[in-house]
């Protein structure tokens, strides 16, 4: 049995072929041509990062982190101690700490864009992982209508074929009771 598209698409998604979008007909297609559709993300989007998508990642990934917490707090408490008290009136840095307002300033301004682009990047992949598992559903889903097809079909031939057993054994028996009926004993 020869399906195309339009085909598919009036029966199992009881739409037009005109109403689907490209990510609809490619998945139809693929069910034609018996094509699996599903792949490794992963590679894809290794393998479209650059060194700057790659670094602004793992920028990320520290300064999102508890490790990066606990540093932080670890370099404020050195740096207040190392200027209140141990160097006393020698420190480099005095109360109420100007410089170390400065540095963490500029640590935020150049982290926080960093985040964001690593973010939206995490944003881009997370729309284009949810269209391939969209499409991967849509092929599971009409995989499974074929197999409904299939199953009915089959069970649809096997009453057939028992409808004609039947009639078959009913007119055996007919015939048979007919010549019992006649009185002749050889059947």
């Amino acid at each position: 049995m020869t399906k195309s598209v339009a085909d598919l698409a009036n029966r199992w998604l009881t739409r037009t072929p005109e109403t689907l979008s490209e990510l609809e007909s490619r998945v139809l297609q693929s069910a034609i041509s018996r094509q699996t559709i599903s792949r490794d993300r992963n590679e894809d989007y290794a393998g479209a990062q650059n060194f700057g998508d790659r670094l602004a990642d793992a920028i990320a990934r520290i300064g999102g982190s508890w490790s990066f917490i606990v540093a932080a707090i670890a370099l404020l408490i050195v740096w207040t101690l190392g200027n209140a008290w141990l160097l006393g009136g020698d420190s480099f840095d005095p109360y109420p700490f100007i410089f170390l307002n400065l540095v963490l300033s500029m640590i935020a301004a150049l982290q926080a864009p960093i985040i964001m682009m690593s973010q939206n990047r995490q944003a881009e992949r997370d729309r284009l992982d949810a269209s391939h598992d969209y499409a991967v559903n849509l092929k599971a889903e009409i995989e499974i209508m074929a197999l409904h097809e299939k199953l009915d079909e089959l069970r649809h031939r096997e009453m057939l074929e028992l409808r004609d057993r039947i009639a078959t054994l009913s007119a055996s028996l007919e015939a048979l009771d007919a010549r019992l009926a006649r009185g002749d004993a050889k059947a």
